[in-house]
């Protein structure tokens, strides 16, 4: 078949675009918003690229066009669609009828750990020899590529509750029917579809209504809103971990999270020593051996799996080291996210090294001003804190004004990078958090140092 993905560099639906590639369907594409690493893949993939949303990028011949849920009415290439009767289809319905509608589906849900947790579990499977398909939100290390078809019967899916398209508003993971569940956690976010957290606890509980008897949920055991999810109806065995009560637990060897004892109802199972800090990589580390385990994997197989897994790009991916100044890319947006990362990698660096934030706050939710109030706390562990100013003035200026540690903001790339450089000190780490490209400030940053800012110290 011949099928346009409209939106196709999005994480998820260049993961589709593989998929359908990998399938034998001749691919073809739009997008307004191109950058690595989803565009960089494509091409590698041989999938044809191009730019804006010009009907006339639309064979005349396209048996269907799948729609990604950033394209809305009056777009022009979709209201072409539209005009001439062209089946068209969500992404998630694409991937629900035509590729794991006979696969066993493990899914990972959750506001936070997401593309980590589903990038670990699929990496236990593919080192235990069932070589899984996958759909993951970015690029895992391990596979270089964010999506596959695998062989039968598993397949991993990054359970993103986000709406499926202008025509169907319900969470993509309503599509997915999995066996097997993970609920990492479960916080407010998505503001610009979602009016209150009980609406994202509703789709929640219709992605729990579709999990079989036969399955099981594992859920982290201390978050709340989950069980409120869960008391709203739960057909399905529940297995816990993390937190104070869970089945699935933690004994941490180095407290930055790079080593740690695993243990099933008390009982030591392992130890993992791997790359990746902070107690949320743990977290997500228990959920995909939990999941793992509901699929026969041995348990000693699964941890040792651990110790060579990479992490997916942009998650505190180090992007370079100049003049002793290490540069971390990071996708963290939300409050929760952008503390947990500098938690984890201040236990790593210790209290005397200088962490610095650079920050764009780019997600509708925070430029709502939805969670303003736990910003300054997000960022407490940061010894300096440097943001890009949005188009939107939800009052940034007023809440950075309040920080202890020295704050700026700046209204483009080029001047945040020309002020910083010159404040920087050998031996600093800093991390740059942005769900975008972020007008490509690791470059930029990387290139100020190595041409000779004003250093300081040792």
């Amino acid at each position: 078949m011949r099928l346009h993905i409209l939106g196709i560099c999005g994480t998820f639906m260049s993961g589709i675009a593989i998929l359908a590639k990998q399938s034998g369907h001749d691919v073809t594409g739009s997008d307004m918003n191109v950058y690595p690493p989803m565009s960089t893949q494509l091409m590698e993939q041989g999938i044809q690229l191009m730019e804006g949303y010009d009907p006339s990028h639309i064979d005349p011949e396209v048996d269907c066009v799948i729609v990604g849920n950033v394209i809305k009415r009056g777009n022009p290439a979709m209201e072409y669609v539209l005009a001439n009767r062209i089946p068209y289809i969500s992404g998630p319905q694409w991937l629900a009828e035509n590729v794991i509608n006979k696969r066993w589906v493990l899914g990972v849900a959750g506001t936070h750990g997401k593309t980590t947790t589903t990038s670990l579990l699929t990496w236990i499977l593919e080192q235990a020899g069932t070589q899984p398909g996958f759909l993951i939100g970015g690029v895992p290390q391990n596979f270089g590529v964010s999506a596959r078809l695998g062989k039968d019967p598993y397949f991993v899916i990054e359970a993103d509750e986000y709406d499926s398209a202008f025509f169907d508003k319900r969470s993509k993971f309503v599509h997915y029917r999995p066996r097997t569940m993970i609920l990492n956690n479960l916080e407010y976010d998505h503001a610009d579809i979602f009016p209150d957290l009980a609406a994202i606890k509703q789709q929640f509980q219709y992605l729990v209504r579709t999990i079989p008897g036969n399955g099981l949920i594992i859920r982290h055991a201390d978050d709340s809103n989950l069980t409120d999810v869960l008391n709203m109806g739960c057909w399905t065995p529940v297995s816990t971990f993390g937190g104070s009560q869970g089945e699935w637990q933690a004994s941490l060897l180095e407290k930055d999270g790079s080593a740690f004892r695993v243990l099933l109802n008390g009982k030591p199972l392992g130890d993992v020593h791997w790359d990746l800090l902070g107690n949320h990589n743990v977290d997500n580390a228990l959920a995909a051996l939990a999941a793992a385990h509901h699929v026969n994997i041995p348990v000693e197989a699964a941890i040792s799996a651990l110790s060579s897994f990479k992490n997916v790009k942009r998650r505190l991916e180090i992007k370079g080291k100049v003049n002793n100044i290490i540069v971390y890319d990071d996708f963290a947006h939300h409050p929760t996210a952008i503390a947990t990362t500098l938690a984890g990698l201040r236990a790593k660096i210790g209290d005397q090294a200088r962490m610095i934030a650079v920050v764009e706050f780019g997600s509708y939710t925070m430029r709502s001003g939805v969670h303003k109030e736990r910003i300054q706390d997000s960022l407490s562990l940061a010894d300096m804190v440097v943001c890009k100013s949005t188009e939107a003035d939800w009052g940034l200026k007023s809440i950075l004004a309040e920080f202890k540690q020295p704050t700026a903001l700046f209204d483009n790339v080029d001047t945040l990078v020309t002020s910083l450089v010159p404040k920087l000190h050998a031996g600093d780490h800093i991390v740059i958090m942005s769900n975008s490209g972020f007008g490509g400030v690791h470059k930029k940053l990387l290139d100020a140092i190595e041409k000779g800012g004003i250093l300081h110290g040792t």
